[in-house]
């Protein structure tokens, strides 16, 4: 894998503004996320990179609030998560680049990418994303896709997203996050499914 659009550290790009909280994650929602994201972790679409980063994340909308609940940061070399390893995000400025959330680690690198899908339409309720080199060669510019110069994590890609999120379910290719590829649905299961689908 090319590296080139990695960070440098690996890991988060925008501001991350963490409330200490041990109770900020519903129990039902952390059953519910963990259930596909080992789906996807056993189809090796969330991981780790031999470099030691991790990829892919999965996050669930909090019903009728712009707030969800997402994997947090570096968690992709985890088989399962308990539920400390997982974040509610409360609140997301684009043009400031910064994520207000509450647990007991950072939200993940992708965060600001799934809060413009949510913003985007109301009806969405989860968002994934994978990476997978083959999907993500077959599928750029194929499906649609951001362009190559916006890298992942920043305003720009935030913006590509919104603008390319039109309808309640659908796949992405992030052009600029090589290998990165997002679903969204209005339920956490279509959405895995709907990876899995593009993975035949």
């Amino acid at each position: 894998m090319n590296n080139s659009n990695l960070p440098i550290d690996g890991y988060i790009k925008f501001n991350c503004v963490l409330e200490k909280s041990n109770s900020a994650i519903p129990e039902l929602f952390y059953t519910q996320l963990e259930k596909f994201r080992r789906i996807l972790y056993d189809h090796k679409l969330i991981g780790v990179y031999d470099c030691g980063i991790g990829y892919g994340n999965i996050s669930m909308r909090i019903e009728n609030t712009d707030k969800f609940i997402i994997t947090g940061s570096a968690t992709g070399s985890f088989q399962d998560l308990d539920i400390a390893q997982y974040v509610r995000v409360d609140k997301v400025e684009v043009e400031t680049n910064t994520v207000y959330c509450s647990g007991e680690i950072n939200a993940s690198s992708e965060t600001m990418s799934h809060a413009v899908v949510y913003k985007s339409n109301a009806r969405i309720n989860a968002v994934v994303h994978v990476h997978n080199k083959q999907m993500w060669e077959k599928y750029l510019n194929v499906l649609p896709s951001t362009t190559i110069e916006s890298a992942y994590g920043t305003p720009e890609i935030a913006k590509e997203i919104s603008d390319l999120v039109i309808n309640e379910r659908g796949i992405l290719i992030t052009g600029g996050h090589e290998e990165g590829i997002i679903t969204y649905s209005a339920d956490i299961e279509d959405a895995t499914n709907l990876v899995l689908k593009y993975l035949k």
